[in-house]
């Protein structure tokens, strides 16, 4: 429920969206428009998401690819269960900390080296495949189309690619399609990706050889991870020094498993496992649950610090105890109970904000300080940017609801040229310390920034949100979520808002640099509250409103009470949301 009319403190740039059937909210317009063709015409929202994704791994390049990751977590509305698909993929066999100690002195440069098993492919196959129910071939049908006849290109995707030219300039394959003359294509122009077109038309080949859509389905997933595609993959990969192997492939599934899941009052909060960063979002809630935020006034002195402490403590955790629970002993029933939630609350002190990062509280002993290494300060004079992000949510006439966080881009490691995509570059964002608990190895996934979330209210679908940002998106999450549930905030009003980001901790991709102290605030917050704030110890900066740094949060809410769906989607990204 929503909580009432509320005077706006800010101003909005646009309404929130409101209807009474279905809704979509992504990272695109075109991908919006998409997904809300398959709703349209009877899809549920997982068919929808799945197709809103393909586009999204279309138009937004720089920042996505269907050779990417595409972490999910989806609701189904027939037994009010809620699942997680991993949709990330492993390290090679031969990769070690040795590898990049002989072939990159120790770094993770970016091409190929830093190659993980695609996870974004097999992510929409397996979700469609087991919680959908059209085929592959149509809703893949607008990104075929987007693809082959061409997009026009937005004035994000001219910045980005102008701002990467020079990396991009040394991969023959991606300089060719997309910096043509040269140069970054012009806002307006028209890009055509015809090879990525081809490799979704093989997909949709492989599929009609099934005898059933479940059986064809999986024929278009072996295709990619069996098949001429995965050899034309590790053949490019290995070409360019990369240890990708077709057997790293073939043995590579995403996994359908349980969410993780804390409660905020009567919410339950869900999102994807320890494998990415999505629990911070749960830990900082159940620090902040014990605390009257309501009373202490929206982005006040106060609240900004309790906010800012609550979430300093989970990045520690984070950065401590977090990784792949296969390879990793993550004391994960510990880190999201809410007696763990206490004793890291006794630990903020409302005068005093942290000069170093929080201390972490539930790692093994001795894996704290080991993994922490020395402090790297940030460069800030630019160099190539890490691959950002995108999101997209969906809920249906039924009451599904997808939840989506699709990444890789091109400004990182080259696209395979036969195939128009890239190989996943995620495992930038390990560590070469073998002490770490996300360190590189042999088969084991890196921690994932990208970390969809979805809220239930006793048992039924609440809200499904989320957000591209790196380091930021658990924090954007939080505040978002905050604004809703604490403040009555409609969802594009919760979005909007003004928001403050932390960066007192070792960032997740290498070489993981780390600005003790560091809290950044967006135009808006009060003059006496960066004044209070700066008091307690704080190192303020300004974040500022653009699209590249920003987060481009999304989220549709379901008002059960009045019988709508209540949508947000951010402006300082190209989010858009659309229902009926």
């Amino acid at each position: 429920m929503l909580g009432g009319e509320m005077p706006r403190p800010f101003p909005v740039n646009r309404p929130a969206l409101m209807a009474g059937r279905h809704m979509i909210s992504a990272g695109h317009y075109l991908a919006a428009a998409a997904g809300h063709r398959v709703l349209a015409a009877g899809g549920n929202a997982i068919d929808a998401g799945v197709a809103a994704g393909l586009v999204i791994n279309t138009v937004l390049p720089q920042w996505t690819s269907l050779g990417g990751v595409a972490p999910i977590v989806l609701y189904r509305a027939r037994d009010r269960r809620v699942f997680s698909i991993s949709g990330l993929g492993w390290w090679p066999k031969a990769a070690t900390v040795e590898l990049f100690q002989e072939r990159a002195g120790g770094t993770i440069p970016p091409g190929v080296l830093r190659t993980v098993v695609p996870g974004a492919a097999d992510a929409w196959l397996v979700a469609l495949r087991d919680f959908g129910t059209r085929t592959f071939a149509e809703l893949a049908a607008p990104a075929i189309e987007l693809a082959e006849r061409g997009f026009a290109v937005d004035p994000q995707l001219e910045r980005w690619i102008a701002g990467a030219k020079d990396l991009i300039r040394g991969w023959p394959s991606s300089a060719a399609l997309y910096l043509p003359g040269g140069e970054a294509p012009k806002a307006g122009s028209l890009l055509r990706q015809p090879m990525l077109a081809e490799t979704l038309r093989a997909l949709c080949r492989a599929e009609a050889s099934g005898t059933t859509r479940e059986r064809g389905i999986q024929a278009a997933r072996d295709a990619f991870y069996r098949g001429e595609l995965a050899r034309k993959m590790v053949a490019f990969v290995q070409a360019e020094g990369g240890v990708l192997t077709e057997e790293d492939l073939a043995e590579f599934s995403a996994e359908v498993e349980p969410p993780t899941t804390s409660s905020y009052r009567e919410y339950e909060v869900h999102g994807c496992g320890f494998w990415c960063q999505g629990p911070v979002v749960q830990q900082t809630l159940n620090i902040l649950e014990g605390y009257p935020l309501r009373e202490l006034g929206h982005n006040s002195a106060d609240y900004a610090h309790l906010v800012a402490s609550a979430l300093n403590l989970a990045f520690a955790d984070r950065h401590a105890s977090y990784g792949d629970p296969r390879f990793v002993e993550v004391p994960a029933e510990r880190l999201l109970s809410k007696a763990y939630a206490a004793e890291r609350r006794g630990l903020i002190e409302m005068e005093r904000a942290w000069r170093e990062m929080a201390p972490p509280g539930a790692a093994p002993a001795g894996v704290a300080g080991a993994a922490a290494g020395e402090p790297a300060r940030r460069d800030t004079t630019g160099g190539p940017r890490e691959p950002d992000t995108s999101y997209l949510c969906v809920v249906d006439a039924e009451g599904n609801g997808f939840s989506a966080t699709p990444s890789d881009g091109i400004t990182s490691t080259p696209i395979v040229p036969e195939l128009g995509i890239v190989v996943s570059p995620r495992g930038v964002q390990s560590w070469l310390d073998p002490a770490h608990p996300s360190s590189v190895q042999p088969r084991k996934r890196p921690r994932l920034t990208p970390n969809p979330g979805l809220v239930t209210r006793d048992g039924a679908l609440y809200l499904t949100f989320g957000t591209p940002g790196y380091d930021a998106q658990p924090q954007t999450m939080v505040q978002v979520f905050l604004n809703l549930v604490e403040f009555g905030m409609d969802p594009q009003q919760a979005i909007e808002a003004p928001r403050l980001c932390s960066l007192n901790f070792p960032q997740s991709s290498h070489p993981h640099p780390y600005t003790p102290g560091r809290l950044e605030l967006e135009p808006g917050f009060e003059p006496a509250v960066w004044e209070a704030l700066a008091r307690r110890g704080y190192d303020l900066h300004t974040w500022e409103h653009d699209t590249e740094t920003g987060c481009g949060c999304c989220a549709i809410l379901v008002d059960r009470e009045r019988g709508i769906l209540v949508a947000g989607a951010d402006p300082r990204r190209d989010s858009y949301a659309i229902g009926w």
